[in-house]
C-alpha cells in the first residue's frame, strides 16, 4: 500500500529539528514557513526520557489560544502521512493535545497545543 502524504502537520517547536524528524519519522521532513494567529507560546519542562533524549533539549515550545487574533506563533507546516502523524502522536507528551487550526496561510493544519 502507498504511504501517500497528504496530512498538514504545523510545527513551532522541537518537530521542526532535523534530529527529532528523523528519530520519529525516520526521514527529514521538508516544509514551508507559515505561522498560527490567535496563539501564545510559552515553554514547559520534558522529563520523558526518549523525548528529551531525540530533542536534546529539557525545555520545548507550547502554545495556548489567546483570546488576540493579532497574535501569531511562527513556524513550519510540513505534509506527512496518517502513519507519520501517529508517529507525531507518540512523540509528543500529555503536556500537549492535537487540533486542527487555520494557519495564516488559509490551509488547515493538525497542531499540538498545551492540554
Amino acid at each position: 500500500m502507498e504511504d501517500t502524504r497528504n496530512i498538514l502537520l504545523f510545527s513551532y517547536g522541537t518537530l521542526q529539528l532535523e534530529n527529532v524528524q528523523r528519530s520519529s519519522f525516520g526521514r527529514r521532513l521538508d516544509g514551508q514557513p507559515d505561522a498560527m494567529p490567535g496563539y501564545t507560546r510559552t515553554m514547559v519542562e520534558i522529563t520523558d526520557p526518549a523525548v528529551l533524549a531525540a530533542s536534546g533539549e529539557r525545555f520545548h515550545p507550547i502554545v495556548s489560544p489567546s483570546g488576540d487574533p493579532t497574535d501569531e506563533v511562527a513556524g513550519t507546516v510540513f505534509r506527512i502521512s496518517a502513519e507519520e502523524l501517529a508517529a507525531a502522536d507518540r512523540y509528543e507528551v500529555e503536556d500537549y493535545q492535537r487540533v486542527q487550526v487555520r494557519l495564516t496561510s488559509g490551509r488547515e493544519a493538525w497542531v499540538y497545543v498545551k492540554a
